[in-house]
């Protein structure tokens, strides 16, 4: 992701453009081949010594802000870790003690820096912590940021560099949003599913509508639209564009809030921008905690089989798709289940008034105590309720489900 001080974007009246880079050109080919080549030889050093190479190869000049750019999304291809003998606390903690004796128990008053034997505090620490002076002295601040070394760096292509900086742009210019309107094209139906699940799995407050005959509208909010935690949901936000970008046929609008003074600009995005996802075509995703309740489903539960490849619903002017298809052994019937999580409270009650209106079949319906929600809320669904507090009851739910089947 870029800082907003690496942001490079053009204002055509209230339109904002990203300044996309072209990926096969040449020269941009040569500068992401030449960074690529100063971070592949870093293992081993400290994160100091990285800034202070790029500083020298690239300056702190506003013109380079594509190199500065490119640099800091390989810095988050590296992965640092403090590398020490001893823990840094530990010896801090025993050199400050032991140098502060040193300085009562000086002759020399009043006492000066140059009356401070830094080297024999050292050799003393270092014998009663049975290391030596230069091991101490690396461990002594091994966990500032600036200390802390470069373990590994996932390497990359030049191409895949410099696609991944166009993606980054509009991430980082989505982050300013209030309003984000993606509509979706002559996609199959694996692909919506994969979509909802992305939204679910990135816990985005998002309505989706049908947009034509083979086409989806996703309506979600921006993290200017929130009252708290924005930045948090606004890389979240930004973390579900890659899977967009997946799909062939896209128009995606933002509404943003620009600059100190929050100016009202808009942001568009096609496929015809050409923008390339860093991300692999991965199939669905699932959050977590839905994850291990399904992990511990299957533990617990021995009737039943549990899967969350479930089908594409038409609901309404929407779209449902449920959690989890759960499918009784011994009959073969199955029984859909979706988990109320993390949702805002608007938005479930719009989720429950299109499953009570247009939702035929039977299912299961696991509520969060966390959402508030009333029984009477509730009424009127063809579902059987299950409350949880932290994570769905496994033996609870097939109880509930051997009730729908038994029906």
């Amino acid at each position: 992701m870029l800082t907003g001080n690496l942001v490079r974007v053009r204002f055509a009246r209230d339109r904002i453009n990203p300044s996309y880079i072209d990926s096969a050109d040449e020269s941009w080919r040569e500068v992401a081949e030449r960074l690529l080549d100063l971070f592949r030889v870093q293992v081993g050093r400290t994160r100091g010594e990285l800034e202070e190479e790029l500083t020298e190869a690239i300056g702190n000049d506003t013109a380079q802000l594509v190199h500065r750019g490119l640099a800091n999304l390989l810095e988050d291809r590296c992965e640092f870790d403090v590398v020490s003998d001893l823990p840094p606390e530990q010896v801090r903690e025993a050199v400050f003690r032991s140098g502060a004796q040193h300085r009562r128990n000086s002759s020399f008053l009043p006492v000066t820096p140059s009356s401070f034997d830094r080297n024999a505090v050292l050799t003393q620490v270092a014998t009663e912590l049975k290391t030596t002076a230069p091991q101490l002295d690396h461990s002594l601040f091994a966990d500032l940021k600036s200390e802390q070394q470069v373990i590994k760096f996932k390497d990359t292509t030049a191409e895949r560099l410099l696609q991944r900086y166009n993606v980054a742009l509009a991430q980082s210019v989505l982050l300013r949003s209030t309003t984000v309107t993606v509509t979706i094209r002559g996609e199959p139906p694996a692909r919506y599913r994969q979509l909802l699940r992305v939204v679910k799995f990135h816990r985005l407050i998002c309505e989706a509508t049908r947009a034509g005959p083979d086409a989806i509208q996703l309506r979600l909010d921006g993290p200017l639209s929130l009252f708290s935690a924005t930045q948090k949901y606004g890389l979240q936000l930004a973390l579900f564009l890659p899977a967009v970008l997946l799909c062939g046929d896209y128009e995606l609008h933002a509404d943003l809030r620009w600059g100190p003074q929050r100016k009202e600009k808009t942001f568009a995005l096609t496929n015809k921008d050409g923008l390339v996802s860093h991300q692999r075509d991965t199939g669905t995703y699932v959050p977590p905690e839905l994850a291990m309740f399904a992990d511990l489903f299957r533990k617990k539960v021995e009737d039943w089989e549990i899967s969350d490849e479930t089908d594409l619903f038409p609901l309404g002017d929407g779209f449902w798709v449920p959690d989890f298809q759960l499918t009784h052994k011994a009959s073969g019937r199955g029984v859909h289940l979706e988990v109320l999580g993390f949702w805002r409270r608007s938005s479930v009650e719009k989720h429950l008034e299109r499953l009570r209106q247009h939702a035929t079949t039977p299912f299961l319906l696991a509520v969060s105590d966390q959402l508030h929600i009333e029984d009477a809320d509730l009424e009127g669904l063809p579902a059987m309720v299950h409350r949880f507090r932290q994570m769905p009851l496994p033996a609870e739910v097939a109880r509930l489900a051997a009730g729908l089947v038994e029906g």
